[in-house]
Order: structure tokens, then C-alpha cells, then sequence
């Protein structure tokens, strides 16, 4: 696979990937604690792109390069090398709103599980620097989630 080549990429791969597992399991027997999981993973992915494509946009037009879909890689070098800071920024506001849905309950929660899932399965095809199959993996917990886990605030103890 593309950018295997770089021990950062690696190692935030494999990194990745383990959590995704985790969070999987969390899903499948505990979705709250997949919820919090999720709540911290997007925040964490909104202030770090935001940070990121305020400070240094160009660093995302290098997922051209490691893109499984040569249509990713002329949008990534074409429209979107010109509009970074806008597009970036949009995402990161969605994966912090996301980040907050899953603190919440019912269709707030399903929405942004919803959400999560669409964003996931569009990023998959950028290969490496969407720590594939990470996000296959992700949405598989979402969906479990939102099977099981969406009646309660994330703070309200259970009974």
C-alpha cells in the first residue's frame, strides 16, 4: 500500500487500526463506551485539522498521493488545492458536531452517527491516510451504536 514507505505512516496505521478495533468490541458490548471513544476521536480529529489547515493547508494535498481513486487524486490536486482552508475547516466543524452528537440521545445521536459513517466511507479511498480499513471499521461500530446505544445521554448512568 502507498506511503508504507514512511514509519509515520505506519505507526499512526497501525494505531489507528487498533482503536478502530476497540472501538468495534466497545460497540458491539458496551456502546457507551464506544460513544465516549468517538466523542474523543472526533474532537480530537475537528481541533487537529482545524489547527492544521490554518497553519500549514498545504500538507493536505499530499492524500493525492496516497488515494486508491485517481478521481480523489485530480480533485485533491485540482479544485480542492485552491480551497483548502474552506473545505478542511467545513469537515473539521462537522466532525466536532459529530463529536458532540455522541454525548446526546435519539435522533441527534442517529444523525450524527449518520453523519460519521458518510464521512468515513467517503474518506476510505485515501487509502494510508485514512489509516484504511480503519474507517470500514469505524462505521461498523456505528452501526452498532446506533442499533444499541442511542436512548441515553452519554452521562446518565445506567440502571
Amino acid at each position: 500500500m502507498k506511503g508504507f514507505g514512511n514509519q509515520t505512516y505506519l505507526f499512526l496505521y497501525i494505531i489507528s487500526n487498533v482503536i478502530a478495533l476497540l472501538m468495534l468490541w466497545a460497540a458491539w458490548k458496551q456502546p457507551r463506551i464506544a460513544r465516549l471513544l468517538f466523542f474523543l476521536v472526533f474532537t480530537w480529529a475537528s481541533w487537529t485539522n482545524w489547527k492544521t489547515a490554518l497553519q500549514n493547508p498545504q500538507f493536505y494535498i499530499e492524500y493525492a498521493d496516497l488515494s486508491f481513486l485517481d478521481i480523489y487524486k485530480q480533485f485533491i490536486r485540482g479544485w480542492f488545492s485552491t480551497h483548502v482552508t474552506e473545505v478542511v475547516g467545513f469537515i473539521a466543524t462537522c466532525q466536532a458536531l459529530i463529536a458532540v452528537s455522541m454525548l446526546l440521545k435519539g435522533w441527534l445521536l442517529k444523525l450524527g452517527a449518520i453523519g460519521a459513517i458518510i464521512f468515513l466511507m467517503c474518506i476510505a479511498p485515501l487509502g494510508v491516510g485514512s489509516a484504511f480499513p480503519f474507517s470500514i471499521t469505524a462505521s461498523l461500530a456505528l452501526y452498532f451504536i446506533l442499533k444499541n446505544g442511542t436512548k441515553d445521554y452519554l452521562w446518565v448512568s445506567l440502571k
